[in-house]
Protein backbone atom coordinates (compact mmCIF):
# COMPACT_ATOMS: atom_id res chain seq x y z
CA UNK A 1 0.00 0.00 0.00
CA UNK A 2 1.33 3.45 -0.90
CA UNK A 3 0.80 6.23 1.68
CA UNK A 4 -0.13 9.72 0.58
CA UNK A 5 2.02 12.72 1.61
CA UNK A 6 -0.64 13.77 4.17
CA UNK A 7 -0.72 10.28 5.70
CA UNK A 8 3.09 10.23 5.97
CA UNK A 9 3.11 13.59 7.79
CA UNK A 10 0.35 12.47 10.15
CA UNK A 11 2.14 9.20 10.91
CA UNK A 12 5.43 10.99 11.59
CA UNK A 13 3.75 13.52 13.90
CA UNK A 14 2.04 10.79 15.90
CA UNK A 15 5.35 8.97 16.31
CA UNK A 16 7.14 12.08 17.62
CA UNK A 17 4.52 13.45 20.03
CA UNK A 18 3.48 11.41 23.08
CA UNK A 19 -0.28 11.06 23.31
CA UNK A 20 -0.82 13.41 26.30
CA UNK A 21 0.89 16.27 24.46
CA UNK A 22 -1.46 16.00 21.49
CA UNK A 23 -4.26 17.60 23.53
CA UNK A 24 -2.10 20.43 24.92
CA UNK A 25 -0.73 23.48 23.15
CA UNK A 26 2.38 23.48 25.31
CA UNK A 27 3.70 21.58 28.27
CA UNK A 28 6.19 23.73 30.16
CA UNK A 29 7.95 22.01 33.02
CA UNK A 30 10.14 24.84 34.31
CA UNK A 31 9.16 27.72 36.55
CA UNK A 32 12.11 29.20 38.42
CA UNK A 33 11.75 32.94 39.15
CA UNK A 34 14.96 34.33 40.63
CA UNK A 35 15.92 37.78 41.85
CA UNK A 36 17.92 39.33 39.04
CA UNK A 37 18.08 42.35 36.74
CA UNK A 38 15.44 45.05 36.92
CA UNK A 39 12.92 45.33 34.09
CA UNK A 40 11.41 48.70 33.14
CA UNK A 41 7.78 49.21 32.13
CA UNK A 42 5.52 52.04 31.07
CA UNK A 43 1.93 51.41 32.05
CA UNK A 44 -0.95 53.47 30.60
CA UNK A 45 -4.52 53.70 31.89
CA UNK A 46 -7.08 55.47 29.69
CA UNK A 47 -10.54 56.44 30.95
CA UNK A 48 -13.38 57.76 28.76
CA UNK A 49 -16.62 57.99 30.76
CA UNK A 50 -19.61 57.38 28.49
CA UNK A 51 -22.53 57.77 30.92
CA UNK A 52 -21.99 61.36 32.05
CA UNK A 53 -24.46 62.47 34.74
CA UNK A 54 -23.62 65.37 37.02
CA UNK A 55 -20.19 65.63 38.64
CA UNK A 56 -17.87 62.74 37.79
CA UNK A 57 -15.13 61.51 40.15
CA UNK A 58 -12.42 58.99 39.33
CA UNK A 59 -9.82 57.21 41.48
CA UNK A 60 -7.00 55.29 39.80
CA UNK A 61 -4.63 53.07 41.84
CA UNK A 62 -0.97 54.09 41.65
CA UNK A 63 1.81 51.46 41.60
CA UNK A 64 3.80 53.23 44.31
CA UNK A 65 5.04 50.20 46.25
CA UNK A 66 8.77 50.69 46.94
CA UNK A 67 10.43 47.37 47.78
CA UNK A 68 13.34 45.17 46.82
CA UNK A 69 11.22 43.89 43.92
CA UNK A 70 9.62 47.13 42.67
CA UNK A 71 10.40 50.82 42.40
CA UNK A 72 8.52 53.75 40.90
CA UNK A 73 10.01 56.03 38.25
CA UNK A 74 7.16 58.54 38.42
CA UNK A 75 3.74 59.28 36.96
CA UNK A 76 2.18 61.77 34.56
CA UNK A 77 -1.46 62.44 33.79
CA UNK A 78 -3.66 64.49 31.49
CA UNK A 79 -7.35 64.98 30.79
CA UNK A 80 -10.22 67.48 30.84
CA UNK A 81 -10.87 67.33 34.60
CA UNK A 82 -11.11 70.50 36.67
CA UNK A 83 -9.00 68.84 39.36
CA UNK A 84 -6.32 66.13 39.12
CA UNK A 85 -4.09 65.29 42.07
CA UNK A 86 -2.62 62.44 44.08
CA UNK A 87 -4.64 61.57 47.20
CA UNK A 88 -4.35 58.84 49.81
CA UNK A 89 -6.37 56.84 52.28
CA UNK A 90 -4.15 58.15 55.06
CA UNK A 91 -4.65 55.38 57.66
CA UNK A 92 -3.57 52.76 55.10
CA UNK A 93 -1.15 54.82 53.03
CA UNK A 94 -2.73 53.88 49.70
CA UNK A 95 -1.99 56.47 47.03
CA UNK A 96 -4.27 57.04 44.06
CA UNK A 97 -4.82 59.60 41.32
CA UNK A 98 -8.04 61.56 41.92
CA UNK A 99 -9.80 63.45 39.11
CA UNK A 100 -13.01 65.48 39.31
CA UNK A 101 -15.04 66.67 36.33
CA UNK A 102 -17.81 69.29 36.63
CA UNK A 103 -21.24 68.52 35.20
CA UNK A 104 -20.45 70.81 32.26
CA UNK A 105 -17.85 68.31 30.96
CA UNK A 106 -19.94 65.98 28.80
CA UNK A 107 -17.18 63.51 27.89
CA UNK A 108 -14.76 63.09 30.83
CA UNK A 109 -11.37 61.70 29.81
CA UNK A 110 -8.28 60.90 31.85
CA UNK A 111 -4.95 59.27 31.06
CA UNK A 112 -2.45 58.07 33.65
CA UNK A 113 1.05 56.96 32.62
CA UNK A 114 3.24 55.23 35.22
CA UNK A 115 6.87 54.25 34.72
CA UNK A 116 8.33 51.63 37.02
CA UNK A 117 10.79 48.80 37.44
CA UNK A 118 10.14 45.29 38.68
CA UNK A 119 12.09 42.10 39.15
CA UNK A 120 11.41 38.53 40.13
CA UNK A 121 11.92 37.38 43.70
CA UNK A 122 12.73 34.08 45.36
CA UNK A 123 13.82 33.37 48.91
CA UNK A 124 16.97 31.35 49.50
CA UNK A 125 15.78 28.85 52.10
CA UNK A 126 19.39 27.77 52.74
CA UNK A 127 20.30 31.23 54.07
CA UNK A 128 18.16 32.19 57.06
CA UNK A 129 18.61 35.67 58.50
CA UNK A 130 17.52 37.51 61.61
CA UNK A 131 14.62 39.40 60.07
CA UNK A 132 13.23 42.58 61.59
CA UNK A 133 10.13 44.66 60.98
CA UNK A 134 8.28 47.50 62.66
CA UNK A 135 6.13 45.88 65.39
CA UNK A 136 3.20 48.08 64.33
CA UNK A 137 3.41 46.66 60.79
CA UNK A 138 3.43 43.10 62.13
CA UNK A 139 0.43 43.81 64.38
CA UNK A 140 -1.48 45.28 61.45
CA UNK A 141 -0.80 42.13 59.43
CA UNK A 142 -2.11 39.89 62.21
CA UNK A 143 -5.34 41.87 62.67
CA UNK A 144 -8.77 41.00 61.26
CA UNK A 145 -10.38 42.94 58.44
CA UNK A 146 -14.04 43.26 57.49
CA UNK A 147 -13.84 40.21 55.21
CA UNK A 148 -10.92 38.36 56.83
CA UNK A 149 -11.66 37.53 60.47
CA UNK A 150 -9.11 35.59 62.48
CA UNK A 151 -11.41 33.97 65.03
CA UNK A 152 -14.25 31.46 64.85
CA UNK A 153 -14.20 29.14 61.88
CA UNK A 154 -11.07 30.80 60.49
CA UNK A 155 -9.10 30.04 63.64
CA UNK A 156 -10.55 26.54 63.87
CA UNK A 157 -9.64 25.78 60.25
CA UNK A 158 -6.15 27.20 60.67
CA UNK A 159 -5.49 25.05 63.75
CA UNK A 160 -6.65 21.95 61.89
CA UNK A 161 -4.49 22.76 58.87
CA UNK A 162 -1.38 23.38 60.99
CA UNK A 163 -1.74 20.51 63.46
CA UNK A 164 1.75 19.32 64.38
CA UNK A 165 3.48 22.37 62.89
CA UNK A 166 5.62 24.34 65.34
CA UNK A 167 7.60 27.00 63.44
CA UNK A 168 6.17 29.86 61.40
CA UNK A 169 7.64 28.29 58.24
CA UNK A 170 6.06 24.92 59.02
CA UNK A 171 2.68 26.58 59.64
CA UNK A 172 2.89 28.54 56.40
CA UNK A 173 3.79 25.46 54.40
CA UNK A 174 0.96 23.49 56.00
CA UNK A 175 -1.62 26.20 55.17
CA UNK A 176 -0.31 26.51 51.61
CA UNK A 177 -0.64 22.73 51.13
CA UNK A 178 -4.06 22.66 52.81
CA UNK A 179 -5.35 25.31 50.43
CA UNK A 180 -4.13 23.46 47.34
CA UNK A 181 -5.80 20.29 48.61
CA UNK A 182 -9.13 21.86 49.57
CA UNK A 183 -9.74 24.93 47.39
CA UNK A 184 -10.07 25.41 43.66
CA UNK A 185 -10.08 28.10 41.00
CA UNK A 186 -13.62 28.96 39.90
CA UNK A 187 -13.56 30.72 36.50
CA UNK A 188 -17.21 31.85 36.80
CA UNK A 189 -16.47 34.23 39.70
CA UNK A 190 -16.57 37.87 38.58
CA UNK A 191 -13.33 39.80 38.54
CA UNK A 192 -10.87 38.58 41.15
CA UNK A 193 -13.56 37.75 43.73
CA UNK A 194 -14.27 39.61 46.98
CA UNK A 195 -12.19 37.75 49.58
CA UNK A 196 -15.06 36.95 51.97
CA UNK A 197 -13.17 34.33 53.96
CA UNK A 198 -15.77 33.52 56.64
CA UNK A 199 -18.51 32.91 54.07
CA UNK A 200 -16.25 30.64 52.01
CA UNK A 201 -15.34 28.53 55.04
CA UNK A 202 -18.85 28.44 56.53
CA UNK A 203 -20.45 27.35 53.26
CA UNK A 204 -17.63 24.97 52.42
CA UNK A 205 -17.46 26.56 48.96
CA UNK A 206 -13.75 27.14 48.53
CA UNK A 207 -14.00 27.95 44.84
CA UNK A 208 -12.91 31.43 43.87
CA UNK A 209 -10.30 33.58 42.23
CA UNK A 210 -7.11 35.22 43.45
CA UNK A 211 -8.66 37.75 45.88
CA UNK A 212 -10.69 34.90 47.40
CA UNK A 213 -8.07 32.17 47.52
CA UNK A 214 -5.14 34.25 48.68
CA UNK A 215 -7.39 35.94 51.25
CA UNK A 216 -8.12 32.51 52.75
CA UNK A 217 -4.37 31.87 52.84
CA UNK A 218 -3.72 35.24 54.53
CA UNK A 219 -6.56 34.78 57.03
CA UNK A 220 -5.44 31.30 58.06
CA UNK A 221 -1.84 32.48 58.50
CA UNK A 222 -2.92 35.42 60.65
CA UNK A 223 -5.16 33.17 62.74
CA UNK A 224 -2.14 31.11 63.89
CA UNK A 225 0.15 34.07 64.50
CA UNK A 226 1.99 34.36 61.17
CA UNK A 227 1.84 37.94 59.83
CA UNK A 228 0.49 37.90 56.27
CA UNK A 229 -0.94 40.29 53.72
CA UNK A 230 -2.52 40.40 50.30
CA UNK A 231 -0.66 42.35 47.60
CA UNK A 232 -2.97 43.78 44.95
CA UNK A 233 -1.66 44.42 41.46
CA UNK A 234 -1.70 43.78 37.73
CA UNK A 235 -0.01 41.36 35.32
CA UNK A 236 1.92 43.22 32.63
CA UNK A 237 3.48 40.82 30.11
CA UNK A 238 3.62 37.09 29.34
CA UNK A 239 5.43 34.69 31.63
CA UNK A 240 9.02 33.97 30.65
CA UNK A 241 8.40 30.30 31.46
CA UNK A 242 5.66 29.68 28.89
CA UNK A 243 2.69 29.37 31.24
CA UNK A 244 -0.22 31.08 29.49
CA UNK A 245 -2.22 31.65 32.66
CA UNK A 246 0.68 33.32 34.51
CA UNK A 247 1.05 36.21 32.09
CA UNK A 248 -0.92 38.84 30.19
CA UNK A 249 -1.15 40.55 26.80
CA UNK A 250 0.45 43.98 27.30
CA UNK A 251 -1.55 45.59 24.49
CA UNK A 252 -4.80 45.01 26.37
CA UNK A 253 -4.71 44.27 30.10
CA UNK A 254 -8.44 43.94 30.60
CA UNK A 255 -8.93 41.37 33.36
CA UNK A 256 -5.18 41.19 34.12
CA UNK A 257 -5.61 42.31 37.75
CA UNK A 258 -4.08 39.80 40.15
CA UNK A 259 -3.74 39.55 43.92
CA UNK A 260 -0.69 37.87 45.47
CA UNK A 261 0.32 37.30 49.09
CA UNK A 262 3.25 37.66 51.47
CA UNK A 263 4.08 36.23 54.88
CA UNK A 264 6.59 37.49 57.42
CA UNK A 265 8.87 34.69 58.64
CA UNK A 266 11.24 35.33 61.54
CA UNK A 267 14.26 33.90 59.71
CA UNK A 268 13.51 35.24 56.21
CA UNK A 269 11.50 38.48 56.43
CA UNK A 270 8.67 39.14 53.98
CA UNK A 271 8.38 36.16 51.65
CA UNK A 272 6.39 35.92 48.40
CA UNK A 273 3.50 33.45 48.17
CA UNK A 274 0.83 32.76 45.55
CA UNK A 275 -1.21 29.59 46.07
CA UNK A 276 -4.02 31.13 43.98
CA UNK A 277 -1.86 31.00 40.85
CA UNK A 278 -1.02 27.35 41.49
CA UNK A 279 -4.75 26.64 41.56
CA UNK A 280 -5.20 28.69 38.40
CA UNK A 281 -2.65 26.58 36.53
CA UNK A 282 -4.33 23.41 37.83
CA UNK A 283 -7.74 24.54 36.57
CA UNK A 284 -7.07 26.58 33.43
CA UNK A 285 -3.61 26.00 31.92
CA UNK A 286 -4.94 23.05 29.88
CA UNK A 287 -8.37 21.76 28.96
CA UNK A 288 -7.93 19.13 31.66
CA UNK A 289 -8.70 20.17 35.25
CA UNK A 290 -5.58 18.92 37.02
CA UNK A 291 -6.34 17.85 40.59
CA UNK A 292 -2.83 16.88 41.74
CA UNK A 293 -0.35 19.65 42.70
CA UNK A 294 2.44 17.13 42.00
CA UNK A 295 1.42 16.83 38.34
CA UNK A 296 4.48 17.50 36.11
CA UNK A 297 2.86 20.64 34.69
CA UNK A 298 1.94 22.03 38.12
CA UNK A 299 4.82 20.92 40.34
CA UNK A 300 7.33 23.60 39.21
CA UNK A 301 4.73 26.34 39.79
CA UNK A 302 3.75 24.82 43.15
CA UNK A 303 7.39 24.93 44.25
CA UNK A 304 8.26 28.29 42.67
CA UNK A 305 5.33 30.23 44.12
CA UNK A 306 6.10 29.09 47.66
CA UNK A 307 8.70 31.74 48.33
CA UNK A 308 8.85 33.51 44.98
CA UNK A 309 7.03 35.12 42.10
CA UNK A 310 7.82 36.36 38.61
CA UNK A 311 8.52 40.03 37.91
CA UNK A 312 6.03 40.34 35.05
CA UNK A 313 3.52 41.86 37.49
CA UNK A 314 3.23 45.20 39.29
CA UNK A 315 1.99 45.80 42.85
CA UNK A 316 -0.44 48.60 43.73
CA UNK A 317 -0.89 48.25 47.50
CA UNK A 318 -1.56 45.86 50.41
CA UNK A 319 -4.58 47.58 51.97
CA UNK A 320 -7.97 46.30 53.07
CA UNK A 321 -11.11 48.24 54.04
CA UNK A 322 -10.02 51.52 52.47
CA UNK A 323 -12.08 54.60 51.62
CA UNK A 324 -11.98 56.76 48.51
CA UNK A 325 -11.19 60.36 49.51
CA UNK A 326 -13.96 62.68 48.36
CA UNK A 327 -16.41 59.90 47.51
CA UNK A 328 -20.12 60.42 48.05
CA UNK A 329 -20.37 56.76 49.04
CA UNK A 330 -19.92 55.79 52.66
CA UNK A 331 -18.99 52.13 52.28
CA UNK A 332 -15.36 51.05 52.32
CA UNK A 333 -13.75 49.02 49.56
CA UNK A 334 -12.38 45.57 50.44
CA UNK A 335 -9.33 46.46 48.29
CA UNK A 336 -8.22 48.84 45.51
CA UNK A 337 -7.05 46.97 42.42
CA UNK A 338 -9.35 48.40 39.73
CA UNK A 339 -10.11 51.97 38.60
CA UNK A 340 -13.03 53.44 40.54
CA UNK A 341 -15.55 56.04 39.47
CA UNK A 342 -18.88 57.60 40.36
CA UNK A 343 -21.30 60.30 39.27
CA UNK A 344 -24.92 61.21 39.94
CA UNK A 345 -26.00 57.75 38.76
CA UNK A 346 -23.88 56.07 41.46
CA UNK A 347 -20.67 54.01 41.60
CA UNK A 348 -19.40 52.60 38.30
CA UNK A 349 -18.96 48.85 37.85
CA UNK A 350 -15.18 48.44 37.98
CA UNK A 351 -15.51 44.87 36.69
CA UNK A 352 -17.06 46.04 33.41
CA UNK A 353 -14.27 47.94 31.62
CA UNK A 354 -16.25 48.10 28.37
CA UNK A 355 -19.13 49.88 30.15
CA UNK A 356 -16.96 51.93 32.51
CA UNK A 357 -14.85 52.66 29.41
CA UNK A 358 -11.35 52.13 30.67
CA UNK A 359 -8.38 50.37 29.12
CA UNK A 360 -4.94 49.47 30.47
CA UNK A 361 -1.82 48.67 28.44
CA UNK A 362 1.90 48.32 29.08
CA UNK A 363 5.15 48.27 27.21
CA UNK A 364 8.55 47.08 28.33
CA UNK A 365 11.30 49.67 28.25
CA UNK A 366 14.76 49.03 26.88
CA UNK A 367 17.39 48.53 29.60
CA UNK A 368 19.00 51.80 30.66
Amino acid sequence: MTLSRRQLIQAASAAVLPLPALSQTHVPHRFEPQAGPWRGFEMTMDIAVADQQGVTRLWLPLPDVETDYQRSLGHSWSGNASEMRVVADAPRGVRMLYAEFPASVKAPTLQLVSRLQTRSRAVDWSKPIRASEDPAVLRANLAPTELIPVDGIVRKTALTATQGASTDLDKTRAIYSWLLANAHREPKVRGCGTGDVRTMLETGNLGGKCADLNAVFVGLCRAVGVPARDVYGLRLVPSAFGYRELGANPTGLKGAQHCRAEVFLKQYGWVAMDPADVLKVMRQETQEWIKDPAHPLVAPVNQGLFGGWEGNWVAYNTAHDLRLPGSAGKASLPFLMYPQGENASGRFDELAPDSFRYAISAKELAPA
